[in-house]
């Protein structure tokens, strides 16, 4: 089995498709439903089994990413959902809720791990940083191919706040920040960054990442700034990729990459 269906969860929509793990590629169309408001963990977690069951018409393993820190399937911070999913086990939760088997991983690093095997930093050596930018800013570092995992550096400070109270695609649009405006706070923070950690690529996700021509211009770091292969699909894929790795014997990753 090569197929499984990856779901990506935002703080305001839950994405989700078949996925060919073998060569990170959806099949059919991409599902999505609003996250719902409050996100509690039941009414996120009937939301899924709508888009599974009911609209994916699915039946097996299912990658899911989550915007937290994930260990073991528990959720360890909610930085842009309803605090009660701290200390929940997702992992748990969704397989009753849906019926299935589920694998659950923070959602920069499904997207990450995606980028580096199929997209835009497949065999790129060196620190490879994805940053996804949406609702709030996402973070995976990468050091030759290998995931440093849980990283949050959308929770880095500048002038005091958080990087992503400043930074995230949702400030641009809650703030009607014009591309310029917008552009030169990703590039002070993408600077910072550059400073910390002296990555060789930032790879940018995200829903913002299809419009990546309207904001490069204003972006001036050491390292190579590109954006995701995948766009706003990335995390659904690596859900997949995630679900295949640990429920399958069939797919090897490294063989791919190599």
């Amino acid at each position: 089995m090569t197929q499984y269906f990856g779901i990506d969860i935002g703080g305001s929509g839950i994405k989700g498709a078949l996925v060919d793990a073998l060569n990170g590629e959806l099949i059919g169309e991409r599902l999505r439903v609003d996250t719902p408001q409050p996100s509690t963990p039941q009414a996120v977690a009937q939301a899924v089994r709508t888009l599974v069951v009911d609209m994916g018409q699915y039946n097996g393993p299912v990658g899911c990413t989550f915007p937290s820190i994930v260990k073991k399937g528990v959720m360890h911070s909610a930085a842009n959902v309803d605090k009660s999913w701290i200390d929940t086990d997702g992992k748990t939760l969704f397989t009753n809720t849906v019926g299935m088997p589920f694998h659950i991983l923070n959602d920069a690093d499904a997207a990450g791990v995606a980028e580096m095997t199929f997209g835009a930093g497949q065999n790129v050596p060196g620190v490879v940083i994805m940053l996804t930018f949406g609702t709030g800013i996402g973070s995976a570092v990468f050091h030759n191919g290998v995931l440093l995992p849980n990283t949050e550096f959308g929770h880095l400070y500048l002038h005091n706040k958080i990087a992503e109270a400043r930074a995230a695609a949702r400030i641009k649009e809650e703030k009607d920040l014009s591309w310029g405006k917008w552009g030169d706070r990703v590039n002070e923070y993408l600077q910072h960054l550059d400073f910390i950690f002296s990555p060789d690529m930032f790879i940018i996700g995200g829903g913002i990442s299809k419009r990546f021509d309207r904001f490069i211009q204003y972006i001036d770091v050491n390292a190579k700034v590109v954006p995701a292969k995948y766009l706003n699909d990335s995390g659904i894929i690596g859900a997949a990729m995630a679900a295949a790795e640990v429920f399958s014997k069939d797919v090897d990753y490294k063989a791919i990459a190599n």
